[in-house]
């Protein structure tokens, strides 16, 4: 049984990327989010992409949740206008936390960080410990590269295709969170719970 989507965790770059297109997916992103009444949860950082989007959310007068690691916090590189910010101590608690407060997740460009995040919600769900909606917001083919590696999985057999199905792929905004509120992954053999993570 699904669950309505209120707050949605947006996985992204701390920089900007050297194309404006990045940037317009993140306000195109946050101009969709908040149409739709949802809220943001994300890194808590202020550069960046990251510090774009909850920007643009906060300017439309919309919650804005971010967590954030205590060094990060530390260093100046947090949010200080958000609705709420949680300090924490590691990025494993951050990553938790984060995916504890969402009811969905998007995916914008981004590096290490952002894969690291978005493949372990994904691995989250493969092993059941969340049902929620995950999507990837594929602006200018930024993940087509990452999408085929995947398909090699599945063609290879290290990866069954209903968990290379786990996730949502659109290059607009709008269109991708629609299809993420109709979204309902295939039921899987829970091996783990939340609290096994």
């Amino acid at each position: 049984m699904s669950h309505p989507i209120l707050r949605v965790c947006v996985f992204c770059g701390s920089s900007f990327g050297n194309r404006l297109s990045y940037r317009e997916a993140a306000r195109e992103l946050a101009a969709a989010m908040n149409e739709m009444g949802y809220s943001l949860v994300y890194g808590g950082a202020h550069v960046g992409l990251m510090g774009l989007i909850a920007d643009t959310m906060l300017e439309s007068g919309a919650e804005v949740i971010g967590v954030i690691p205590r060094q990060l916090l530390e260093k100046e590189i947090a949010h200080r206008g958000l609705t709420k910010l949680h300090a924490v101590e590691t990025m494993h608690e951050r990553k938790a936390l984060m995916a504890d407060l969402a009811d969905a997740f998007v995916a914008l460009p981004g590096a290490y960080g952002t894969l690291d995040e978005l493949f372990e919600i994904i691995t989250w769900a493969q092993l059941g410990i969340h049902r929620k909606p995950i999507g990837i917001l594929n602006v200018e083919g930024y993940y087509d590269h990452m999408l085929a590696f995947l398909d090699g999985c599945t063609a290879n057999g290290l990866l069954k295709q209903s968990n290379r199905e786990l996730f949502l792929v659109d290059t607009n905004a709008r269109r991708l969170l629609e299809r993420m509120s109709e979204h309902h992954p295939a039921p899987v053999l829970k091996w783990m719970g939340p609290e096994t993570r």
